[in-house]
């Protein structure tokens, strides 16, 4: 996650007062390496990924012998990951391309890390004059957000909603979750999430925002609890919605619905049971297998 890289960087840069920042600013194909991943690299040891492999070990060597030189300025390095490639061969044989941007990071960058690590929706410009530095016509750029653009409302604060959002902690989602028991010992547990609220799920539609970039997860008490919610969102838009629970009581439910009149193709979006199918039994295999499904659909349109 982008806050938790840049954490990391002030981190580094207050012991260790300098680094290289490597930023994978393009790709292309196969590449292991995708936009916006990222790495620094200090004299003792280096933080996050730029893709992995032949490929990272080697640039990290190389990074650190930057930090024997001079300061430098921005540049890139082109990475083919195909041993037929006349020049800029990565090591690796998956196909595709990246190109990596080389930033010299000093301590008079931690203002600029702190402004990224505490304010919401702060955007950050890589390009050949620095990072955040205004110039028209930069040879090269790429920008990003530190905001989360993927949203999670998880319906149901108890062990499988627990076990989820520590799944998801570990992505880049935005994870809200919402329960209507009041003092829920699981949902008092959820440290992991951004936002936790008691709702009435008879007004669940109130809480939960429409886009493309939300996911909905259904995981509440019971039968009755679950009936109330999937009614009152099924007409909305999201990336994706689920239900958790057996083939049998979901049959059931959307026997019902249908009868009631509600659009059966709206209902098929609904993926339920929700999941990947890996046979899970605990709640840490139902959450893993949840997490799988959400990052599929994520990734669809790769």
């Amino acid at each position: 996650m982008i806050l938790d890289f840049y954490r990391s960087v002030s981190q580094s840069l207050q012991s260790e007062k300098r680094l290289v920042l490597m930023v994978v600013i393009a790709n292309e194909g196969s590449s292991p390496g995708r936009k916006g991943f990222k790495m620094s690299v200090t004299k003792h040891g280096m933080f996050g990924t730029i893709g992995g492999g032949i490929m990272e070990h080697k640039l990290v060597e190389y990074a650190q012998s930057l930090l024997d030189k001079p300061t430098f300025q921005p540049f890139i390095k082109h990475q083919i990951h195909d041993k037929s490639a006349p020049k800029d061969q990565s090591g690796m044989i998956c196909s595709g391309q990246q190109t990596i941007a080389f930033y010299d990071i000093k301590a008079d960058f931690l203002p600029l890390v702190n402004q990224i690590i505490t304010e919401e929706n702060f955007e950050i410009t890589y390009n050949n004059f620095g990072i955040n530095v205004t110039s028209e016509n930069p040879e090269w750029s790429f920008t990003e957000t530190n905001s989360l653009p993927q949203k999670v409302y998880i319906i149901g604060g108890g062990h499988v909603g627990l076990a989820l959002s520590e799944v998801l902690s570990r992505m880049d989602f935005e994870i809200h979750i919402l329960d209507h028991r009041e003092n829920l010992n699981t949902m008092m547990q959820n440290n992991f999430v951004h936002s936790r609220q008691t709702v009435e799920f008879e007004q669940i539609q109130n809480y939960i925002p429409e886009g493309n970039d939300v996911y909905v997860v259904i995981m509440s008490f019971g039968y009755r609890t679950d009936d109330i919610i999937i009614r009152r969102l099924i007409d909305k838009k999201f990336k994706y919605i689920g239900l958790l629970g057996s083939k049998e009581k979901i049959a059931t439910l959307f026997s019902k619905m249908v009868e009631d009149g509600f659009d059966k193709d709206n209902i098929a979006k609904v993926y339920a049971p929700i999941g990947i199918d890996i046979k899970s039994e605990t709640t840490q295999e139902i959450a893993i297998s949840v997490a799988a499904q959400l990052i599929r659909v994520k990734n669809q349109n790769r």
